[in-house]
């Protein structure tokens, strides 16, 4: 049976209350100022693949959007990852942040070290984007309605707990939460509108429920890798590589 509109939003949010990853245990270690700096690095690091693939997936999405007034409203995500102007954009300032935990910017841009599993799974984040219907497409972007709580307890985590973080290494995720309200409205009410039958609001909470596995699995191969068991696999970031170089005094 179809749910009523209010119903259906309420089915999204509470995908967000079981499965969104402010609930795993590296963001509690993160958060808690429980991370050894190689963890906050590896982190920045393989976050890094997952930020610098939104507005590639955000340009994958658009080239299948037929309605002008749609691409117009999406366009604003590139902006705000890649930047304009008059703004720095998402992308620049998430290095900034890896500048501040001692890495080097370029290595990081360059995305080598990245765990092969935040490859996989970023990768076919862009691939469900790119290939499935556009409202599976938006609906995988309802992440963003969880977002804000994230945020604002990273900041207030990293603040209190870690050397770094300041104004400016934080910078990313404060914009984020004047940027994600916006296109979280956008997003959640296109849904709602275009969700119109029971098969298709089946279909928007599937592709939710896929895109907290894509954050989820990106942090469960973060622990495993660096945390507990330790098992680094093969290519990806080993502590100490990839650091910035000391500046002469």
């Amino acid at each position: 049976m179809t749910q009523t509109r209010k119903e259906f939003e309420n089915r999204l949010r509470q995908i967000g209350a079981e499965r969104y990853h402010d609930k795993h245990p590296f963001h509690h270690l993160l958060h808690g100022g429980k991370c050894s700096p190689e963890e906050v690095r590896a982190w920045v690091i393989n976050r890094y693949y997952y930020q610098h693939s939104i507005p590639i997936k955000d340009a994958a999405f658009m080239s299948r959007v037929e309605d002008p007034d749609l691409r117009r409203m999406w366009r604003s995500r590139i902006e705000d990852h890649d930047g304009t102007d008059t703004n720095e954009g998402g992308i620049r300032r998430w290095l900034r942040l890896a500048e501040a935990v001692g890495l080097d910017r370029d290595y990081v841009a360059s995305n080598r070290g990245v765990l092969p599993a935040t490859k996989f799974a970023v990768d076919a984040y862009v691939r469900f984007v790119r290939d499935k219907t556009l409202l599976e497409a938006v609906a995988a972007s309802l992440t963003e309605l969880f977002a804000p709580k994230i945020h604002a307890d990273r900041i207030q985590g990293l603040l209190k707990n870690y050397d770094f973080a300041d104004d400016s290494s934080l910078s990313y995720f404060r914009n984020r939460l004047k940027e994600a309200p916006k296109d979280v409205a956008f997003g959640l009410s296109w849904v709602l509108d275009h969700a119109d039958t029971q098969e298709k609001q089946d279909a928007a909470a599937a592709a939710l429920i896929f895109k907290t596995d894509v954050l989820w699995s990106q942090l469960d191969a973060l622990y495993a890798a660096y945390v507990e068991p330790g098992r680094i696999p093969p290519g990806a970031w080993v502590p100490g590589e990839g650091m910035a170089m000391a500046k002469a005094s």
